[in-house]
């Protein structure tokens, strides 16, 4: 936290953006929970990459990443398989179990922790997504929109889709400016800003520049069927995964109980619409990884790991925003 209890996100440490397209050379280390993982997954199906890139899906429940070590301890991503001894949070609280949407690290990482200190990174922070090179055993980059302009382009040559785009060169400005100014500052990481707040001060200011936000970007919404007009792009993906898990989580969890997003007709339709009409992103969304991982993972929140029971606004209720986007034809 800053000086005034202002929540400050640790800048990605691995950045590169040069990578090969070659065929089974690549995994993704995502956490179905995380917001910036899941939009990386979601472009890896949208591209059509899921034989191209393997990836794997850690426990949405943070352990101790070296229980061994009782002087050690910090707790993060872990891997489990299927089947396995249901997990507590980190005071032994709670039986979150190891469902069929957990995929174990094909290279025997136990945890996101280990895959860094393959590369000599022991300092972390051990965060997904995490895309690596099996070959060289580099980890090309663990910063979200970096991962997400790799799928986007790079691996056009083993893509199912390689003519499908989220970047289009129309609205690269328009789309920059909105991110900077709005959706990734006040909406993306506004939600952090409110939830780990260490003072009123942040947090009254956090959640005002939230709401300010949501307000402006539903307005927009209501003059247009994505943030760009008709094309869904990669801004419309980073805005829908944050808004997907406000209604379950934030309005609880993070304490941005202003409004709920089933209180934002355009944002609900959005929301619906993308869930209902953009397949590749619906099947990246799991709404009891999301829910177990926030409600699970910090005891300083949630002592005994309780679970609340709604899963936010039902999301197959019809959007009424048109018919499934055009570039599935592509």
């Amino acid at each position: 936290a800053g000086k005034d209890g202002s929540y400050q996100r640790h800048a990605s440490k691995h950045r590169s953006t040069e990578v090969v397209a070659e065929a089974g050379r690549y995994h993704l280390h995502v956490a179905l929970a995380c917001p910036w993982a899941d939009g990386a997954l979601s472009l890896l199906f949208l591209k059509g990459l899921e034989d191209a890139i393997s990836y794997s899906v850690v426990h949405p429940t943070w352990q101790r990443t070296r229980p061994d070590d009782p002087e050690d301890a910090h707790c993060g991503w872990v891997y489990r398989a299927p089947g396995d001894e249901p997990l507590s949070n980190s005071l032994g609280h709670g039986s979150f179990a190891c469902d069929d949407a957990l995929i174990p690290d094909p290279g025997g990482a136990a945890s996101i922790r280990d895959v860094y200190a393959k590369i000599g990174d022991g300092s972390g922070p051990f965060t997904t997504p995490a895309l690596v090179d099996k070959e060289t055993g580099e980890l090309v980059s663990n910063e979200s929109m970096d991962i997400l302009k790799i799928l986007d382009s790079k691996f056009d040559a083993v893509a199912k889709h390689p003519a499908r785009t989220f970047y289009p060169a129309s609205l690269e400005a328009d789309l920059e400016a909105l991110n900077s100014a709005t959706i990734y500052p006040n909406i993306n990481n506004g939600v952090y800003r409110c939830g780990f707040a260490k003072s009123q001060a942040a947090y009254d200011g956090a959640v005002a520049d939230l709401f300010g936000a949501l307000e402006r970007v539903d307005a927009r919404l209501g003059e247009s069927r994505f943030l760009g007009g008709d094309a869904f792009s990669w801004l419309d993906l980073r805005l829908f995964h944050t808004l997907v898990r406000f209604d379950p989580v934030y309005v609880v969890y993070f304490k941005t109980n202003v409004k709920r997003i089933q209180d934002f007709p355009n944002l609900l339709g959005f929301v619906r619409d993308v869930y209902q009409n953009v397949e590749p992103v619906r099947r990246s969304v799991n709404i009891e990884h999301i829910k177990m991982h926030y409600y699970t993972s910090h005891p300083t929140l949630n002592h005994y790991g309780i679970i609340p029971a709604s899963n936010g606004p039902d999301l197959t209720v019809p959007a009424g925003r048109g018919d499934a986007v055009a570039f599935f034809e592509k």
